[in-house]
Formats: C-alpha cells, sequence, structure tokens
C-alpha cells in the first residue's frame, strides 16, 4: 500500500490530476481511499487493502474533531490549530 499512495509523476502535478494514481492517503485522519478522476479531489474511503484484502487502519477523522473541539476549536477550518493537528502529529505522539 505504501507504494500506491507514493505519488511520483512528472506530468501532473498532484495525485488528483494523474490517472496512473489510484489510491489517496491523509494523513491527518490516517484514512485511505480511491481517487475519482472527476477533476476534483473526491476520494471514496476504502476500509481494506484492494490488492491484499488487509484490513486498513479506522479512520481518524471523528477522534480529530472530537478532540479538537474539545481542546475549545468548533471551526478548524475557520480557526488557527495547533500544528501537531495539521498532520499525523496529533494520534502519532500520544
Amino acid at each position: 500500500m505504501e507504494l500506491a499512495i507514493k505519488f511520483d509523476c512528472n506530468h501532473h502535478k498532484d495525485e488528483y490530476e494523474c490517472p496512473d494514481t489510484l489510491i489517496s492517503y491523509n494523513p491527518k485522519f490516517d484514512e485511505y481511499g480511491i481517487i475519482i478522476h472527476d477533476g476534483g479531489t473526491a476520494t471514496s474511503g476504502i476500509s481494506y487493502c484492494p490488492w491484499c484484502g488487509s484490513k486498513l487502519p479506522k479512520s481518524k477523522r471523528d477522534l480529530w474533531f472530537d478532540t479538537l473541539e474539545a481542546l475549545g476549536f468548533d471551526d478548524p477550518s475557520e480557526q488557527d490549530i495547533p500544528k501537531q493537528f495539521q498532520g499525523s502529529d496529533w494520534y502519532r505522539n500520544t
């Protein structure tokens, strides 16, 4: 799966533009998805590896929002949240 989420294309600026990139990974939420190549950045979340069938980590999206809300951030997209919550540090360093 690590190889599938590594973006390495000389022709496209990001994984959503490259038709050869099929899987996205969001480290902030620790979630995987199949990229929907429709010109946007939409993905369809997946729980199992499409190649080997291994169970993938459960998304931490809800936990991220709940944790920030407990810290007093009720609108993280509009607020200056702590840097650790902008990536995977918030759950990796706990």
